[in-house]
């Protein structure tokens, strides 16, 4: 917005500096609409409609939508957020619409009242007939006599929403501490004569003061970094106007407001900070007549000077990292606006970020130093790359193992190891596992450093079967007759195999020889395997003796034939004779054959005649019948 400056000329003006307010009126901030005013202050009625009609006001942030010939103003006057100002839609008889009262001032001093305000019709839709404010400034005492009054003239209408400062100057006189402000608005209402008020103040007017460092020229903001020393000589010129002016210097640090500093009452005004700490300092020169300087109502003061200590920055870093030899590293400081780096086998820099493509002489500390905008050098801050060497991945030789066995496998060149598959082994994610397969493998392993390049190997572990000998199943053969053996054999890398004794045997080097024991044999099949040793089985050959059995017998007592003599069947303790008569009768029974039959039964004599036996050898042959004659 333009802000534009009206004033009329008056017998005292001030032609010096200003002192703070003595009575600010902003009318606060908040949601539409603001609270009404306190009693006196305007003969206008409140209203809560933000548009308000003739005779009426209201305290407002925003005015939009109000009346085609109204402008839209966004804010109040300084822009303040939320901030309220006063709309005043003018009665249709001229009449005062704000009373100010301002109490302890100072006689014999010079003040300034002033408001800012805007006409709010627009210029280009109000009409030739619009009216337009026309205000009357009075300042009075309390008694009536008026002091000063002021015309700010029409307030034309604008384009643009503009506002524009209006004031007058008063002195107050001997024995006059309080005064009466009055605004008359002297247009009628009815069409126009609408306007907003903002920003009231009442300001003491004194000599004009000059300051600066050093000299009254070098009074623009100075700029030091946190930690350097400070030492300035704030000098001051005052002018005429005050017949004894008394001199002040205040400070005013981070905004926290203006205080006296102890002692600085000269013209000049020495700042000495040794190790200054950020901030934003503000010094200037307060003047009042005699004791007019100990009451802020009543004093008037320079323009500020500023000295800002400006921070160090803080540089910020990635974390330390672990890299890969062939990788771009970035590095990004922040914290300040400018960056030196340096680092190992670099030449220092000033990029950022600072990229490095990674050698194995790249690992180390980086250091950044950064500086600000206002040329402040802040404290280095550090990082650290790691730098992992290539991976050059090795793994023992192909090994062979017979079948139950274990090797012991070997990796090198990296930090971390994964064995695929694991089938067999102890452990897949070590440098030397123990392999014990089932079968021929073969095993590839991952060799890595913390995420690097990976190289892989592979080895295979063969795995040979163990000699397996089979001599076959037992034999029985009666004497005199052969049998054939069932050898068998299995596994690799087998080179020989045998069987011992070689006794009664067609062939020993053969896994089926024919047999032809004359009695009870063991024979061992022995087969070597070239890479896994040996396997041994064994087969039992049992030799029955041959049975002759006999058709009769005389058992009378003579010496000759008188039992049943069967040659060898004794041999047989299992087996099983029985002898039973025509009718079925059993009349001996004998397991094994330790005492022949002697034709009795029960202790008497059998009669002669035809018997029958059954003998039972329990060799798993069929048994052996037949008839037995018994003669006596």
């Amino acid at each position: 917005m333009l802000l534009g400056i009206a004033w009329k000329a008056a017998a005292q003006t001030c032609s010096g500096s200003l002192g703070d307010p003595v009575i600010y009126e902003n009318f606060g901030a908040g949601t539409n609409p603001g609270q009404q005013l306190p009693p006196g202050i305007t003969t206008f009625t409140y209203t809560t409609d933000a548009c308000a009609e003739d005779g009426y006001y209201t305290i407002i942030n925003a005015s939009s939508g109000c009346h085609p010939d109204w402008h839209n103003v966004p804010h109040d006057h300084t822009g303040n957020p939320n901030g309220y100002m006063m709309l005043v839609n003018a009665s249709y008889q001229p009449s005062v619409f704000y009373t100010q009262t301002a109490n302890g001032l100072c006689p014999n001093t010079t003040y300034e009242f002033s408001a800012y305000i805007m006409n709010i019709g627009n210029e280009l839709s109000a009409g030739s007939n619009y009216s337009k404010p026309n205000i009357t400034f009075t300042v009075q005492e309390k008694d009536g006599t008026v002091l000063a009054t002021y015309n700010t003239g029409t307030i034309l209408p604008t384009v643009d929403a503009t506002w524009n400062k209006y004031g007058t100057y008063f002195i107050t006189p001997v024995g006059v501490t309080d005064v009466i402000v009055t605004m008359t608005n002297n247009a009628p209402g009815g069409n126009g004569n609408d306007l907003l008020l903002d920003d009231i103040a009442f300001r003491a007017c004194g000599p004009i003061i000059q300051t600066g460092f050093g000299d009254l020229v070098s009074n623009g903001a100075q700029n030091i970094c946190q930690g350097s020393p400070v030492n300035y000589t704030l000098t001051s010129s005052v002018g005429t106007g005050y017949m004894s002016p008394s001199l002040q210097w205040q400070s005013n640090l981070n905004n926290a407001g203006w205080t006296n500093i102890a002692g600085a009452t000269a013209a000049s005004y020495i700042i000495n900070l040794p190790n200054a700490t950020a901030g934003t300092y503000q010094y200037r020169l307060a003047v009042g007549e005699g004791n007019n300087i100990k009451s802020p109502s009543c004093f008037v003061s320079s323009a500020p000077l500023t000295l800002n200590v400006n921070p160090a920055p803080v540089a910020t870093l990635p974390a330390p990292q672990t890299v890969c030899i062939g990788d771009m590293v970035t590095l990004t400081a922040s914290g300040g606006t400018s960056y030196l780096w340096s680092g190992p086998n670099m030449v220092p820099s000033t990029q950022n970020p600072l990229v490095i493509n990674i050698t194995e002489q790249s690992g180390g500390t980086y250091t950044v130093t950064p500086t600000s905008d206002k040329g402040c050098v802040g404290q280095p801050v550090q990082t650290v790359v790691n730098v992992q060497p290539k991976i050059v991945a090795s793994v023992s030789n192909n090994a062979a193992i017979c079948a139950g066995s274990s090797t012991r496998l070997t990796a090198s060149g990296g930090l971390y190891y994964q064995w695929t598959p694991s089938a067999g082994l102890d452990h897949d994610n070590i440098a030397n596992p123990v392999a014990s397969p089932s079968q021929t493998t073969t095993y590839t392993v991952k060799v890595s450093n913390d995420g690097c390049y990976d190289d892989t190997k592979a080895v295979t572990v063969t795995v040979y079967n163990n000699p397996t000998a089979s001599a076959g199943p037992d034999k029985v053969l009666f004497g005199g007759q052969s049998t054939k053996l069932d050898g068998a054999i299995s596994g690799d890398n087998i080179t020989s195999f045998s069987w011992s004794p070689i006794d009664y045997l067609s062939d020993p080097y053969s896994l089926t020889p024919t047999a032809t024991p004359p009695h009870d044999i063991t024979y061992t099949l022995t087969a070597i395997s070239q890479s896994c040793g040996q396997s041994v089985s064994t087969v039992f050959v049992r030799v029955f003796l041959k049975i002759t059995i006999p058709n009769a017998f005389t058992p009378n007592g003579d010496g000759v034939n008188d039992y049943w003599a069967i040659d060898a069947l004794i041999t047989y303790p299992g087996s099983l004779t029985t002898v039973f008569t025509r009718d079925g009768q059993q009349v001996f029974k004998s397991v094994g054959y330790a005492k022949p039959w002697d034709g009795t039964y029960n202790g008497q004599q059998v009669p002669a005649g035809t018997y029958y036996y059954i003998i039972d050898l329990k060799n798993g042959q069929p048994p052996f019948s037949g008839w037995l004659l018994v003669k006596r």
